[in-house]
């Protein structure tokens, strides 16, 4: 078993800003700006169908997204917006994802 690597202060002011990060994106936001479906909604943020469709509800219906929910669809605005200049092998690391598979 390896030891764990210590952090330095580069790697603690990483965790600081990532931690007071703000980063979301409401669901009417990311639908409004890419042509997808509440089903690929569902997919991003990992919820079920009809989780989704009560964001879009109206009354006593309506739902909020959880902060983890925003986040997901704040990370995937980026990487949609930011594919092409994304190196694959960091997406690799990211993900575990090839282009063109």
């Amino acid at each position: 078993m390896t030891k764990p690597r210590p952090l330095l202060a580069r790697e603690q002011d990483l965790i600081a800003f990532y931690s007071h990060c703000q980063l979301g994106m409401t669901p009417k936001r990311f639908y409004a700006k890419w042509d997808v479906n509440q089903e690929a909604l569902a997919q991003i943020c990992s919820r079920s169908l009809s989780t989704v469709r009560r964001w879009f509800s109206k009354g006593r219906n309506y739902r909020s997204p959880m902060p983890s929910d925003l986040r997901h669809l704040a990370l995937m605005d980026f990487l949609l917006e930011h594919f092409d200049d994304i190196p694959q092998e960091l997406l690799k690391q990211l993900c575990f994802f090839e282009r063109g598979k």
